[in-house]
């Protein structure tokens, strides 16, 4: 049975990021990937000078020809704009009854280019969120949700528990990331009943661009083979650091990471560890 997973998020048209990073992480993870384009956007290493939204009509219909005929076994968002484009996947996503929905609350790019509009954030949390099994914001867009600054948690795990509670009881994957000065770079899961710590080394390189859609598209990928959510997120922790690590220079800016870096090498200093 061919394994098959949705992304509904904006094209990137240099190819690090959005769709385009979707789809490659898909391929590599041997799962077949459909892709519904909410936005395309005139992007490089450098930033994002134009974004063009597609039409509602044409979103939902899009995800109606793949749904129907293909199916999903795991559907992930990503850039999704604004209030009237959310509202229509979330009405789609309902209807269809999608199970396995991943969302990556994408609001700005690496480069800082902002890719949702500022009065789109509560639709997306009171619309989309309660939808999902796993909702992955970064430092930056839990500060925008919780209107709190990382300084104002003690630890991470105390951000990740108030994002719980914020984003309507759904399971958070916080990502660590954009700790400054952190040796190490942490993510944390919170259920609601447990917490789960991921770590691994920082790596210094500038080429990181596309992280965040790679990252939820490899835990949307291993979603849709089966994996539990607590696994799913530690394979595709270790998927992108090894993408991180053996990262190429494409272009003069933030470059993306390397998606095949997983066929050449497997070994990984990513960790788990699950608090009561």
């Amino acid at each position: 049975m061919t394994i098959k997973a949705m992304t509904i998020a904006g094209s990137d048209s240099g190819g690090g990021a959005g769709i385009q990073a979707d789809l490659k992480t898909f391929q590599e993870l041997g799962v077949f990937g459909t892709s519904v384009i909410t936005a395309i956007t005139a992007q490089n290493t450098l930033g994002v000078t134009d974004v063009h939204p597609i039409p509602v009509l044409t979103i939902e219909e899009q995800f109606k020809a793949v749904i129907t005929d293909i199916g999903a076994d795991a559907v992930k968002t990503g850039m999704l704009y604004d209030k009237e484009r959310i509202e229509a996947i979330a009405d789609l996503v309902s209807r269809h009854q999608v199970t396995n929905l991943i969302v990556d609350p994408v609001m700005v790019t690496t480069t800082g280019s902002p890719l949702l509009k500022e009065d789109a954030q509560d639709t997306l949390i009171k619309k989309l969120f309660p939808l999902a099994i796993l909702v992955t914001p970064n430092i930056p867009e839990a500060e925008a949700i919780l209107s709190k600054k990382r300084e104002d948690f003690d630890k991470l795990e105390d951000m990740a528990k108030a994002l719980y509670h914020a984003c309507g009881g759904v399971p958070v994957l916080l990502k660590g990331g954009h700790e400054a000065r952190a040796e190490f770079m942490t993510d944390v899961l919170f259920t609601g009943q447990t917490s789960v710590l991921y770590t691994s080394p920082r790596i210094d390189t500038t080429h990181t661009h596309g992280t965040g859609c790679t990252y939820a598209a490899a835990i949307t990928a291993f979603i849709a083979q089966g994996v539990k959510l607590e696994s799913a997120i530690f394979k595709a922790k270790e998927f992108l650091h090894v993408a991180i690590e053996q990262a190429k220079p494409v272009g003069e800016g933030a470059g993306p990471v390397h998606h095949s870096a997983h066929r050449e090498s497997s070994i990984s200093d990513v960790n788990m560890e699950v608090l009561t």
